[in-house]
This record gives C-alpha cells, structure tokens and sequence, in this order.
C-alpha cells in the first residue's frame, strides 16, 4: 500500500529513488564468464554495465541494434513541444570505455541447448548466461486493423524515436477545433500512467496553442494509477478539454479503420483529427525465439534470480518480465538490471543470490512545473514481485509549490538514471 506523502515522505521517496540507481552490493566472481544481454535501454545496459563493474574479467557482450538509444520517459514532453528529440538520445560509448562490447545488430536467434545468439548478420555470440532486455512488442492481433502501415496514419508513439516525431508534426498540422483521441489498452502496458500523462501535456499545447481542441481518452481500463491526482491536474489546469470514457463507459476499443481515421470501440466509433492508438502490447519478438514468453506473451520468472522459468540460464529483465506488483518502468528495469547482474555473479561463483529489494519511483509531468510521484519497493513474494511497504505518492490536496518541486525532482531524475546508465 502506498502512504499519504508529507514533505518528509516526498524527500524520502525521492531518496529511495536515488537508492534503486545505486550500483548493486555484490560479491566478485571467482571466474569470467561470458554474458550476453540483449537490449540496451535502461535494464540491459544497466545491467551489463553492473556485471563489468562487479568484475571487470567478465565478458559482458550488448546486443542492440541501434547505436543509439531513445528514451520513453520524457518522450512526451516531445511530443507536445516542450523538449527536442536530441534530449532523449544516449549513445554507448561509456559502456565501451568500461570494457563492454557493444554489437549494433539485432538478435534474431536463440540456441538455448548450444547457448548462442544468432545476429543479423549471421554472427553467433556464445553465452554461460543469457540476458534478456528486449522490452515491448505490440500483440496486433489484438487490435484488428492496426497492421502493416497503420501505425503511420494513427501513431502509437509507444517506442520513442520516428513515431514520436510523427505525432507531434500531426498535433502541429491539426487545425484549431480538432480532436486528438488517445487509445489506451488494458494493463499489463509499458508505464502505465504514462497515457494520461500524454494526454495532459497534449491538453497543455492545445490550450496553448489551438484553444477549440479537445483531448478524447478511449480506455480499456475504468481505474488507473494515480486516477484522482491526473483528474485534479485536468480539472485545475484544462477545464473541460479533456474527455476520458471509461472500459464501463464503452471505451475499449475494438479495432481500427486507419483508411478512414475510424476508431471503433465497444459502444460507437469515432473519427478524430488526430488518432493516437497504443496497441495492447507483449515481451519483445526475442523472448519467444528464445522460448521464455509464456501464453501471455510475457516472461514468468524467478524473482530472486530472474531466470526464466521456461529457459535455463536465461534471465529475463525489463517490461518483458511478469513482474507481478512492480511496475514496466525505467526505474524498475534499471534496479532490476542491477540485481540480476548481482545473482548472476553470485551463481557463477557457486553462491546463493540475495533476495533483491527493489525500489523505483514513477514522475507524471502535467504541464511545465507541475509534477507528481509515485514511489514503490518490491520484494519477491512466491513467483512474483509484490509492493511492500514504504511507498509513497504524492499528496491529491498539495499546493503548486509541491507541483513544481516535483517537476523539477524529474528532471533531475531523468538526468541521474540516463547518466547511471549510459554514462
């Protein structure tokens, strides 16, 4: 459960948040071994970088690729204009000078007896341990209509980069008096308030810039995290202009039309200016290669070790995991790179891992100086990660000053996780 914040629990969380970027405490490796991760956003690089640090004779090999990364968490400030694309740009060239070999090229095999990864271009990577990062793929079938092209005409934005350029040069062309609807799927999604955070700094634009427009939330879910602070921010800050419709209310959406700009849901259809459709989503293609997703689509793991259940000798980190109370986040993927660096070098030596506690904290920016937070820590609980206590959340009744402390407590979070991690 998570407690009412004061500003000592504020400072708190924000101190716990600091503590989940903190290297792991873990014991050296009697011998190298030869690791393999693949993806490098937050809970892969964190953890390659993690196991080079605990020992510097491991063989930690990187496979993404991109040479350079785009971070989500931000990513929305893009769109509504507030940020540039460079801003979320992180290259890995700290993780080369640390000793990490960085392969830009995508994984598109797993040999799970022979232990190897198959790339692009056919070259193959030998493993004594397998980690998988690869964060979200989209489950289309899910969402009839949204294949092949669609993604062009009505923009997900879910993985930062061309998509999230394309939505903003649609909100910049949209005439004044238009609509923006964002479709959001049922849990379990990658960052999950993020959405309404979307939604809130596209109301801040629109207020800004076309005054007539509206904001029209189609959501597969009736509660969401931090329901009451979103809803108080909309009310404070954009009147009327947001519009949400519930999973009771008829808001699931059933499929798209991307030829027509149709989007159709369980109680109507609707045809807006602008269509921002988030699919329901899955672990990224790689982990079924690899045979550690599950008929979720997601990947069941050993909470204590994040070994796959499926796999031997593979760990699964990141959005890709079923990671029970903890959430798809950068914050949770990233202590959950560091503590599965920690078991790996506690197994190779022949240890027993330590239980890991994880901590991770969620910022929503709503409009500039104006931010809340959401502050949690895991622990394994049988086969799943659950929210024990010490969590914390911003207060509903706070005043701006808190807000705009809070917007600036992200930013400087974003600037410690993507220096932790990249460098």
């Amino acid at each position: 459960m998570t407690a009412p914040v004061t500003r000592r629990n504020v400072a708190l969380g924000i101190a716990v948040a600091a503590t989940s970027l903190a290297a792991p405490s873990i014991l050296r490796a009697q011998s190298a071994g030869r690791i393999v991760v693949v993806g490098g956003g937050f809970g892969g690089a964190a953890c390659a970088r993690a196991l080079k640090r605990a020992d510097a004779k491991l063989q930690v090999t990187l496979i993404d690729p991109n040479k350079t990364y785009i971070s989500c968490p931000f990513s929305n400030e893009v769109i509504a204009g507030l940020r540039e694309i460079e801003a979320q740009q992180f290259g890995y060239d700290k993780l080369v000078a640390e000793g990490i070999s960085i392969v830009a090229q995508a994984a598109t095999g797993i040999d799970t007896q022979t232990r190897r990864v198959t790339t692009g271009d056919d070259t193959p990577f030998g493993y004594d341990r397998l980690v998988l990062s690869p964060g979200i793929d989209f489950h289309l079938e899910a969402l009839p209509g949204y294949d092949g092209a669609a993604p062009e005409t009505m923009p997900h934005g879910w993985k930062a980069g061309a998509q999230t350029l394309l939505l903003r040069r649609q909100l910049e062309a949209m005439a004044d008096g238009g609509t923006v609807a964002i479709a959001i799927p049922a849990n379990p999604s990658r960052c999950p308030p993020a959405p309404y955070e979307r939604a809130s700094l596209i109301a801040h634009y629109l207020k800004s810039r076309k005054p007539r427009s509206k904001v029209l939330i189609l959501d597969a879910k009736d509660a969401f995290s931090q329901q009451r602070l979103f809803e108080k921010a909309w009310k404070e800050l954009y009147g009327d202009m947001i519009e949400r419709v519930a999973l009771s209310q008829g808001g699931r959406v059933t499929s798209v039309d991307p030829t027509t700009q149709t989007i159709v849901t369980e109680f109507g259809n609707y045809t807006p200016d602008v269509a921002n459709v988030i699919p329901p989503q899955r672990a990224g293609r790689i982990a079924a290669i690899a045979g550690a997703a599950d008929a979720t689509g997601w990947c069941p793991i050993d909470p204590v070790t994040f070994e796959s259940k499926l796999v031997p000798n593979v760990h699964v980190i990141g959005d890709a995991c079923l990671g029970g109370g903890i959430p798809k986040s950068a914050a949770a993927a990233s202590a959950q790179g560091k503590a599965c660096a920690g078991a790996i070098v506690n197994l190779l030596a022949g240890r027993a891992p330590d239980t890991p506690r994880l901590t991770g904290v969620c910022y929503n920016v709503v409009a500039p100086g104006y931010g809340f937070s959401l502050a949690g820590n895991y622990e394994p609980r049988g086969d799943i990660f659950a929210e024990v206590e010490g969590g914390a959340t911003s207060p509903v009744d706070a005043p701006r000053e808190l807000r705009a402390r809070e917007a600036a407590e992200a930013e400087r979070w974003f600037e410690t996780i993507t220096a932790d991690t990249f460098g």
